[in-house]
């Protein structure tokens, strides 16, 4: 069995989506960072805003969809409140479709 690779948790990551927002979580930058050992991936992100208010339900599923990837049969979420999400973590995808949308409006 090969290693899961950081590339495959993205891919996953780019499947969970913020409920308010068309936008994954990973593009809209809320995820700080991504370790795997053992079979286990180990998440630390931020929310949009401090009283956001599922995020129980965002990291249960995050961490059920960990558990997809094969090789993984652990996953660990830390949220994380320091450094506090801005639009500038926003990742270029996010940025270009935001910049879309205004456009529309």
């Amino acid at each position: 069995m090969a290693d899961v690779t950081e590339e495959q948790v993205i891919e996953v990551l780019k499947t969970c989506y913020a409920p308010y927002v068309p936008l994954n979580l990973y593009d809209l930058g809320l995820i700080y960072n991504i370790d795997i050992q053992d079979g286990k991936v180990f998440l630390t992100m931020t929310l949009t805003a401090p009283g956001y208010p599922i995020a129980g339900t965002a990291c249960e599923e995050i961490e059920n969809r960990m558990l997809e990837i094969e090789g993984i049969n652990d996953s660990h979420i830390e949220i994380v409140r320091e450094p506090q999400w801005t639009p500038e973590m926003l990742k270029p995808e996010a940025k270009e479709l935001i910049l879309a949308w205004s456009r529309l409006v």
